[in-house]
């Protein structure tokens, strides 16, 4: 059966960095197939979805990031999709690399692959902040090939916090299926979906390469969620689903500190 891949870029509102975004997957070292989907259309988005010839699907509602996830996988026909976040960029090797891991596990079950990112600050690549260099640490047992497919492994690197990072993701639809988002979340969608992989029989592909260049800024969605408390009270709950009340007490302090690297 042939590799077949899809970035669907997750376009919403007017991001002045959406075209950065799109010109890192148009320049892809290996051809993927490129969707742009968005809750609502508007000038800028449709322009460019024009200006590069990209497919532009609309799910007509409210951005509502679980239901814009779920209609942006659901429009990829293709065995992996990976969902691009439109403020950020892609290495040009990115779709390569992907290729080649998942053909060296042909006939083994894998779920999904995920690589290191570095963030983008001020328009700047890098250097690695702090929040970074632990997440890394956090994801390093994916590199050894038994527990990369270890249900007890997959859930240790997501205990002590989201280690993975989400636009670096490429989820594998010929073996996951059309349903993949399905928590009541609003902000950890993403750490609740990795919870439940990691749960599923199979293994997670860690590319210990930043593949992904993540753009850290004011306006990000991450510092709405924090300026509103809401992503502390789900990371109480997340934390809560692999520890004992007493241990999320002690954990959440030092959790917290991990906010202040997107200020």
């Amino acid at each position: 059966m042939n590799f077949s891949h899809t970035f669907v870029i997750c376009a919403f509102g007017e991001s002045e960095y959406l075209e950065d975004c799109i010109r890192s997957l148009k320049e892809q070292t290996v051809p993927a197939g490129i969707l742009m989907t968005a809750p609502a259309p508007n000038r800028l988005i449709t322009s460019l979805a024009e200006k590069y010839r990209i497919p532009l699907k609309i799910r007509y509602g409210q951005n509502n990031f679980r239901d814009d996830w779920n209609f942006a996988y659901q429009e990829a026909e293709t065995d992996w999709v990976t969902l691009a976040h439109q403020d950020d960029i892609y290495d040009r090797f990115y779709a390569e690399t992907l290729q080649k891991r998942a053909e060296q596990e042909r006939g083994k079950t894998v779920l999904a692959f995920t690589t290191d990112y570095i963030p983008i600050r001020s328009g700047e690549i890098g250097p690695r902040d702090k929040n970074s260099r632990i997440r890394r640490f956090l994801r390093s047992p994916l590199k050894i090939g038994p527990m990369a497919e270890s249900r007890f492994w997959k859930k240790a690197v997501l205990s002590l916090g989201n280690s993975i990072c989400c636009p670096t993701v490429s989820y594998h639809k010929a073996v996951l299926g059309d349903e993949l988002f399905t928590t009541d979340l609003k902000f950890n969608i993403d750490w609740d979906t990795f919870l439940k992989l990691a749960e599923k029989p199979g293994k997670i592909l860690y590319e210990d390469s930043p593949l992904v260049y993540y753009r850290v800024y004011p306006g990000a969605a991450s510092m709405q969620y924090i300026a509103s408390h809401r992503r502390e009270e789900e990371d109480i709950r997340m934390f809560r689903k692999f520890w004992p009340e007493w241990v999320v007490r002690l954990i959440m302090p030092l959790y917290k500190k991990a906010y202040d690297t997107y200020r």
